[in-house]
């Protein structure tokens, strides 16, 4: 068998890269071809992604697979994060930058929505989770301000879509990408047009819906002589980074749960149908597309970003390696003090050490006096979040939860995957770290005809790549501190 090579671009909110991916005798094999910074860019107070700078970087990545590395691959596919959009003019160009989703413009969206559109009456058309920096409250955002980008703005496409439409002259909107929006219809291919109506956005303005492993169109001319590219499709994945990583999960059967782990931490199950009610509501999970007709049910979780921001500001003095900050948090005291790590402080702090210190004195506890004490209720805290979001979906699941897959850059992270089964007191399988990348790379593969299936995919990833298991440990003792969570840090 020939080997089949496609390109995958997979870019987060710290930073992005170019992954090649080669199916021969149905392994499938990756190799970097690219790496580059991703940072919010404040102007006046506002934050936006420079998705120009996006768009010259994955041009960087494909001319160097084809001349460095002497490979033209078969597709390229593109996947990011959520909720974030670019506005089109009438001629098609990007008007201005993209805002980044921890803009504070989004801060009241949510409750000036509700007087419009009563919260519970929103859930029940979209089943999406209520989070301020949702597309539709950064749409109504726009609109509230009377935004003169917004009022040019003739198209709405998701950022991976907006890319796609940078690389092929191709406008869609793909399925499990705009499902983060929270005005599309639960579970279908459809936006909810009363909705738009009624925060008064012109429906017009949105795409054609796709589903994952749609071919777009070829690369357009102009880009095929920057990269010595030859003609090859632009493909559509699972433009979710999310959704590409569930779908590299190697798991048969669904009597398990997941944790995309990396900048956040996205936890949920698989199932056939959105699950709906008043309860869930409540809960505040999510139903997003997934490839294959699938529904993805989650709870974002604010994840690793609490580290990297640390990291962040003590670079200035320190510049401590991920392996440093692990040891670092292995000396300090167990469970000193306990954040919840989705309070509304951490989102976008500034400085997010002084952020948790300023969490636990409100709350009562001990504050964390070093480095290391911060990181470790980082890591201890985010275990005990994990079991309290569990617990949730166990309360409405129709599958029983068995087992744990943690997928993504945290799966690297050994130290949180032990925590992750000492506190939830399952069995955690760790890996594959790449399965964004992976995800993306299988479904350019199953548009192309080399693979049929997502049964296919899974069993592929689960060939190629090494997971590792963790047991519980000591799951009494974290049973008595997750008690010390619920009481101070569930309740503020």
């Amino acid at each position: 068998m020939s080997s089949r090579n496609f390109l995958a671009f997979d870019i987060g909110a710290s930073s992005g890269r170019a992954i090649l991916g080669t199916i021969s005798d149905n392994r499938l094999s990756l190799q970097e071809i690219h790496r580059f910074e991703n940072q919010m860019v404040e102007i006046n107070g506002s934050f936006f992604w420079n998705i120009f700078n996006l768009f010259g970087e994955l041009k960087t990545g494909l001319k160097k697979c084809i001349f460095d590395f002497g490979i033209q691959p078969e597709s390229v596919g593109i996947d990011t994060w959520g909720v974030d959009i670019a506005l089109l003019d009438r001629n098609g160009m990007i008007v201005g930058l993209p805002y980044a989703y921890r803009d504070p413009r989004t801060d009241s969206a949510m409750d000036e929505v509700f007087k419009i559109i009563p919260k519970q009456e929103l859930y029940r058309m979209t089943g999406t989770q209520f989070m301020q920096f949702n597309t539709l409250f950064q749409l109504h955002a726009y609109k509230r301000d009377q935004s003169p980008q917004f009022e040019i703005a003739k198209d709405v496409l998701f950022i991976p879509d907006a890319l796609c439409y940078l690389f092929s002259g191709v406008k869609k909107n793909e399925f499990s990408i705009a499902s983060t929006s929270q005005f599309l219809k639960p579970g279908k291919l459809e936006y909810e047009l009363q909705l738009l109506d009624s925060i008064g956005i012109d429906s017009n303005m949105m795409q054609e819906l796709v589903l994952p492993g749609t071919v777009l169109g070829n690369i357009k001319a102009e880009i095929l002589k920057e990269t010595g590219s030859t003609s090859i499709p632009v493909v559509a994945v699972a433009a979710h980074d999310t959704a590409s990583a569930i779908a590299s999960v190697p798991a048969t059967g669904r009597n398990w749960a997941y944790i995309s782990s990396g900048t956040w931490s996205l936890m949920g199950i698989e199932i056939d149908h959105p699950l709906i009610s008043d309860e869930i509501q409540q809960l505040n999970f999510t139903n997003e597309g997934g490839v294959e007709g699938t529904t993805r049910f989650l709870k974002n979780i604010m994840g690793l970003w609490l580290l990297q921001e640390c990291r962040r500001i003590w670079s200035i003095a320190h510049n401590y390696s991920w392996p440093e900050m692990v040891e670092m948090s292995l000396k300090a005291q167990p469970f000193k003090c306990i954040i919840n790590p989705d309070a509304r402080e951490f989102l976008n702090p500034g400085d997010m050490p002084a952020a948790i210190v300023a969490f636990c004195r409100k709350t009562g506890q001990p504050e964390p006096e070093t480095h290391g004490e911060i990181i470790r209720t980082i890591f201890e805290s985010l275990a005990l979040k994990y079991r309290s979001t569990l617990d949730s979906i166990r309360a409405v699941s129709p599958v029983e939860i068995e087992k744990i897959h943690i997928i993504g850059g945290g799966a690297n992270n050994e130290l949180l995957c032990q925590y992750t089964s000492n506190a939830t007191n399952l069995p955690v399988y760790a890996g594959p770290t790449e399965a964004t990348a992976i995800g993306n790379i299988m479904m350019q593969a199953k548009a192309l005809g080399a693979v049929s299936s997502l049964e296919e995919i899974r069993s592929m990833v689960f060939e190629s790549f090494d997971t590792k298991m963790f047991t519980p440990v000591d799951a009494g003792g974290w049973n008595s501190q997750y008690q010390q969570f619920i009481k101070y840090a569930l309740t503020y």
